[in-house]
């Protein structure tokens, strides 16, 4: 197997909704704010080559959006994702598998594309099974009033349509090893309902895809959580639980969304589990 970082181009979010409750005076430490209150947002994806199989993890949000949609996102950089597939020698063509973490637009939107005629939608990847579970399609599909604004039909039903559409098996408890797919998978029910944290074994280290359950380094400690997650009091536990393990058993955290740290390895301190290493992805695996 191997792995490569798809960077599939980065915006910024507000920053008090992406730390909710927490004083801006503390957030700021790590992730700074600039004049109008944003913070740097990445949507850092994962390729696993393994054989003929080539999965992709997320696929960010996509370019087919309206640009009042994208004005409230203010995408920076060059980062995108048919470039970042490129760097590396394929193209969106090529992948087996897409492997959905959750349906938020930031998540999956790239997943589908204006078809030729830009009269409909269409799935980008053409040769590829796309991966959910049945209980979070159809959290998504009925959208609470809430959530409803993260989850857009037009990036979520085409794949449905296509007959690319697959679910992994329903989970027996929180963490499974998955028959579909290499790797194992951590539900967490408090961003949104059963959002897929994927588990993987790579050279001789067991590398996480954190997604929204710890979007940058700087939500560590565990009142740090976003405004965006539905269930915040569910998020605590399932946040303590997994960053204890991860401090245990050396678990290197890759940062979907963090611009400034790729990934980080943490540490049991008497204040709770904290940053112990930031790496690049080359440092580590180059």
């Amino acid at each position: 197997m191997k792995i490569y970082p798809i960077e599939a181009g980065n915006f910024k979010l507000d920053g008090g909704a992406m730390f909710g409750v927490v004083p801006k005076s503390l957030w700021t430490r790590t992730n700074p704010a600039d004049a109008n209150n944003m913070i740097d947002i990445a949507a850092r994806c994962m390729l696993l080559e393994d054989g003929d199989r080539l999965t992709l993890i997320d696929t960010g949000m996509g370019n087919k959006q309206s640009d009042k949609f994208f004005g409230y996102y203010y995408r920076w950089g060059d980062h995108n994702l048919d470039a970042s597939l490129k760097k590396y020698g394929f193209h969106r063509d090529d992948i087996t598998d897409v492997f959905m973490t959750h349906l938020h637009f930031d998540h999956c939107g790239g997943s589908v594309q204006w078809n030729k005629d830009r009269t409909g939608y269409e799935p980008a990847f053409k040769n590829a099974k796309f991966w959910s579970n049945k209980d979070h399609w159809e959290w998504a599909t009925q959208p609470n009033r809430r959530e409803k604004a993260s989850f857009l039909k037009e990036n979520i039903l085409p794949m449905q349509e296509s007959g690319q559409l697959h679910f992994v098996e329903n989970p027996t408890s929180d963490f499974i090893e998955t028959s579909a797919l290499d790797f194992g998978i951590f539900f967490a029910d408090g961003h949104t309902d059963k959002q897929m944290i994927p588990h993987i074994q790579y050279q001789e280290k067991t590398i996480v895809f954190m997604a929204d359950l710890l979007p940058t380094a700087g939500h560590l400690p565990l009142p740090f959580v976003m405004g965006y997650d539905t269930r915040p009091l569910l998020t605590l536990p399932e946040k303590e639980k997994f960053l204890n393990a991860a401090a245990s058993n050396n678990y290197y955290l890759w940062l979907e969304h963090d611009a400034h740290n790729e990934i980080i390895t943490v540490k049991h301190t008497e204040k709770g589990v904290r940053l112990d290493q930031t790496y690049t992805f080359n440092e580590l695996f180059n």
